[in-house]
Order: C-alpha cells, then sequence, then structure tokens
C-alpha cells in the first residue's frame, strides 16, 4: 500500500467471521492499533476501515450489492451476528441477505453504520443497473439521508452519474472494487481530514465540518468491463441503445446492457450539468493496463521514482525515460495527455489503451 500511495483502505470482507479473526490476530500482534475516529492504523501508516458487502434483493428479482462501514471491529462482529441469520453462509463476501435494499439500509442504520450502494450501475447486481430507475422506488425521500454516499464503480463517471437528478444530493466515491493487490487504487477519493479515521470520512462523506471529498481519481469509464453493450453470443462490444435487444452482428438475444446505455436509458438530465459541491473528476489509466509496460519496469520505476500514483500524474517524463526508456514515457505521456485510443470495455471484458 505504500507503493501505491494510499493511507485509507477499506476491508469490506469484514462481515465474515474467519476475516475478523485474521483482524483480531493482527490486533493481538500490535499490528493494528484502534484510532480515536474509528478505523485501525496498520504499523506501516495505513488506516483500514472495516466494511462488509451485502446483496440483497428486490421482489421484482434485481439484485444489488451495498457496502455497510463500521468503526471497529467489536460493531463489525455485532453486524455479524444480526446477519448471520439473514445469510446462508456468512463466511463468504458479497453473500445474499434475502432482504431488500430498503430492510438493509434500516439495519445499517440501526448499528450507526455508513451506508453505500456499491458499483452502482453494473448491469448484474446493483441498485440503478437491475433493481430500479429511481432510488425514490425503493427507498423513501425522507431516508435519502441515510445513505452516505454513491459509489459509481469502474465503468461509469460523475459526467454520466449526474444525468440522474436524484444523486445530486449525494457524494460520488471512486472505489478500486480490488480483488487483487495489484488493482488496489486503480481508483481512489482525495478527501480533506484532518487525520485518517472513520468519523473523518463520515464527515467528508456527507460534506460537514471542512471536510470533503475534493477530487474522484478514476479510470476512463470506457475502460471498465461493463461500459458499453456486449453480445453474450459473439462477443461484439458495442454503444447505443438495443433495438428489441437484438446484437447487430449476429443478431443474438443474449445482449449485457451497458453502464452508458442504462444510464442513458434513465437520465433526467443531459450531460454536463452538475451540483455546484461535486468533486473533480481525474481520469487515470492503472499502471497495469499501460501497453509495453512489464512487472519488471513496473517495479523499476516504483523503486526509483515513487509510488504509483506519483507515477500515474507527477513524475516528469524524462525521469521515467531515464529509468525505462523513450517507449515507455511515450506511453506515459499519451494516457497523460489524452492522446490514446480507449477501446471500450463490456460484457465482463475490461477495455483497452491502443498507442498509435
Amino acid at each position: 500500500l505504500q507503493r501505491k500511495g494510499i493511507h485509507i483502505v477499506g476491508i469490506v470482507d469484514a462481515l465474515s467471521p474467519w476475516v475478523q479473526e485474521d483482524i483480531q490476530r493482527l490486533i493481538d500482534e500490535g499490528n493494528l492499533v484502534l484510532q480515536a475516529g474509528g478505523g485501525y492504523l496498520f504499523h506501516n501508516g495505513v488506516t483500514l476501515i472495516l466494511g462488509a458487502e451485502i446483496e440483497t434483493c428486490e421482489e421484482g428479482g434485481g439484485m444489488c450489492h451495498s457496502l455497510v462501514y463500521l468503526p471497529n471491529l467489536a460493531a463489525m462482529q455485532e453486524l455479524s451476528q444480526e446477519m448471520s441469520h439473514h445469510i446462508r453462509n456468512i463466511g463468504l463476501s458479497s453473500q445474499n441477505a434475502h432482504m431488500s435494499f430498503h430492510r438493509l439500509e434500516g439495519i445499517a442504520r440501526s448499528h450507526q453504520a455508513l451506508f453505500v450502494p456499491a458499483h452502482a450501475f453494473t448491469p448484474h447486481k446493483s441498485l440503478f443497473g437491475v433493481c430500479t430507475d429511481r432510488l425514490a422506488d425503493l427507498l423513501p425521500v425522507a431516508e435519502f439521508s441515510h445513505i452516505a454516499a454513491v459509489e459509481l464503480g469502474l465503468s461509469a463517471d460523475s459526467e454520466m452519474a449526474d444525468q440522474i437528478k436524484e444523486l445530486w444530493g449525494f457524494e460520488f466515491l471512486t472505489n478500486s472494487d480490488a480483488h487483487s493487490p495489484e488493482k488496489i487504487g486503480r481508483e481512489y477519493n482525495l478527501m480533506e481530514l484532518e487525520q485518517p479515521s472513520y468519523s473523518e470520512c463520515a464527515l467528508a462523506f456527507r460534506r460537514q465540518s471542512g471536510r470533503s471529498i475534493v477530487g474522484n481519481f478514476g479510470m476512463d469509464p470506457r475502460l471498465g468491463k461493463y461500459h458499453n453493450n456486449c453480445c453474450d453470443q459473439c462477443g461484439m462490444i458495442f454503444a447505443g441503445s438495443l433495438k428489441n435487444g437484438i446484437c447487430p452482428g449476429c443478431g443474438g438475444r443474449k445482449v449485457v446492457k451497458g453502464v452508458s446505455e442504462r444510464i442513458a436509458e434513465i437520465a433526467d438530465l443531459p450531460t454536463g450539468t452538475h451540483p455546484t459541491s461535486r468533486a473533480a473528476y481525474h481520469y487515470q489509466v492503472p499502471l497495469q493496463m499501460l501497453p509495453g509496460i512489464g512487472g519488471k519496469t513496473l517495479d523499476k520505476l516504483v523503486n526509483e521514482l515513487g509510488t504509483e500514483m506519483n507515477l500515474i500524474h507527477h513524475v516528469p517524463l524524462t525521469e521515467i525515460q531515464r529509468v525505462a526508456g523513450r517507449k515507455a514515457a511515450a506511453a506515459f505521456s499519451a494516457v497523460r495527455g489524452g492522446t490514446a485510443t480507449v477501446q471500450s470495455g463490456g460484457g465482463g471484458v475490461y477495455g483497452r489503451i491502443v498507442l498509435d
């Protein structure tokens, strides 16, 4: 994590008793220290925020993932105990709780948790992807304030999400959704805090007491693996509204609708409009997606020039060329300057960067 340049990391498998045992062991060994405002400081200076990713289901069959963050292990153990009455295998991550989004929100509120819809537009298991066109259809407007923030997901950005007016009252999160260490930090949030802790994050999510999210750093949404439509039969990835749900390539009817197409379908505002408080969105390309930059080259760059975040945005191209050569510097220049070609992802396949 020091290599990445990250100060706060959410652990969203913490509902599992097995994960809780690992956390308790780290506490007992003195490697994790509880912060006054919640969250655990690891010995390398990174703060861990405990969370759970939980699946819910609506009457129409649509399923949704949500994030529930809590300040300490004891609070997470209490939530785990309650959810074990609803989740058949509490030891696994992102399991179905056999309840509605609204009911889970109420349980999260009863535990004084931070409640965040996860990857809100993805086509299989998300709030707007398959559950509803409007949040108000699942949650009374008077309870909107119980949602701490909305996670965009890798296939969407603020420009897209702000086409839905009822989301203007929420801060957006650009999280890694990392299932492996190398993918940590592919998206992240820049927050103004007094210290890295749970309570400070809670204030930032709600823009209170001078704390705020001041920047969303995310992938170009075209690089996300659900950005555009994709035919399950022929694999064709394509943009635009579906005509009768038919693939224009092979005529197949098994098409996974893209996030871009789904948002266009439910949008009630044009692009280019945002609430005045919306944080700036900064596009970035994860280093692992840069063509021609292998693992050994990346290790050399990080070892000599600093964190991955610093490499992506700030290290002078002359320094990159000195360490890794002209082609590597040209790749960084293209993605920083927005001149690289992006081939959109869809149907579970990530997009690609193509250099001329």
